[in-house]
């Protein structure tokens, strides 16, 4: 069955005052119809300029963005706006991406007047359908975002991304922003929703216990590339990277004798303006060897399988 999203050999390039900034390099993957794919990674990795490149938030230097076998480059203006509105996104801070001096209704009539041009009474019964699919009501139409608790404002920005009827939502860290008693409710939310609208989920998220939750694969990101891709399962119970080995490692416990067994990532973060030769993560990786230093790695082989890009990869089990 063909991908919903495939991407190929995407890339991006920042300019700087200290010259260009490698975000995004050579990144591929794929999302099929009603999936959840999240993608992960430290700060600064490139996983938000990826979710940006998606939706053309940002113009990426080369690659291909195929939605629905369709490429968003070539096709023409009339078929590329008719499929980017099947592509929708949720941002991270519900706090700064709604217009405060906007109420309800207009932030999520915005979007249904731009591409549906809709006016009136059919206006008003997609924003009413829209916000009661998230657990929102009518009444709560003429509020501004101030009124609400931030959990209640993700389900407004979520009903925004909903109106245009996506088939594919960018979740960019839906609830980093938010207390950890609000994070399970929209997580159940966004699960209710894909399993009753048939939603595909890019995830790009830093929690771990997240994806667990919500995804069926992931992408483990590092310095603008992907260095290791799998099930969800496979991958956190048998790490092949060492950069994924110790992210897992890196996660918090309460257990006391799991905190004093944590070992996050060594070593500093190669600068993306002077990436070194070769793996970028041989700085940092205990197991390198001259031929990390000189040649890169690359991941290749089926979407669905556990693939890594290393040259001397974590045997099954190992815990370092």
């Amino acid at each position: 069955m063909n991908p919903l999203l495939e991407v190929r050999e995407l890339r991006k390039t920042w300019p700087s005052r200290q010259g260009p900034v490698q975000a995004v390099r050579g990144v591929g993957f794929e999302v099929g119809t009603g999936e959840t794919v999240a993608l992960v990674g430290e700060s600064g990795c490139g996983k938000s300029t990826v979710a940006m490149s998606l939706l053309r938030l940002v113009e990426p230097d080369a690659g291909q963005i195929l939605f629905a076998g369709e490429d968003l480059a070539v096709i023409g203006e009339k078929r590329r706006h008719a499929l980017r509105r099947q592509l929708s996104i949720v941002f991270q801070n519900p706090y700064s991406s709604l217009n405060p001096r906007m109420k309800v209704r207009a932030i999520v009539a915005e979007p249904l007047r731009t591409v549906f041009g809709l006016r009136g009474t059919a206006l008003t019964q997609r924003i009413v359908t829209a916000l009661e699919q998230v657990g929102l009501t009518r009444e709560h139409m003429g509020r501004y975002p101030h009124e609400f608790s931030g959990g209640q404002r993700q389900r407004i920005a979520i009903a925004r991304a909903l109106a245009l009827e996506p088939r594919l939502l960018v979740l960019d860290e839906p609830t980093a922003a938010l207390d950890v008693s609000v994070q399970a409710q929209v997580l159940n939310l966004l699960q209710d929703l894909q399993a009753r609208l048939g939603l595909s989920y890019l995830l790009i998220t830093h929690d771990l216990a997240v994806v667990e939750v919500m995804a069926e694969r992931v992408l483990v990101m590092y310095l603008g590339r992907i260095v290791e891709a799998g099930p969800v399962a496979d991958v956190f119970a048998h790490p092949r990277h060492p950069y994924t080995r110790s992210l897992l490692d890196s996660i918090p416990s309460l257990d006391p004798a799991s905190r004093d067994a944590l070992r996050p990532p060594s070593g500093e973060v190669p600068s993306p303006l002077d990436l070194p030769t070769g793996c970028s993560f041989a700085p940092r990786c205990p197991h390198a060897s001259e031929t990390c230093r000189a040649r890169d790695p690359i991941l290749e082989g089926p979407p669905q399988e556990q693939l890594v890009a290393c040259f001397h990869p974590l045997a099954r089990g190992t815990s370092s």
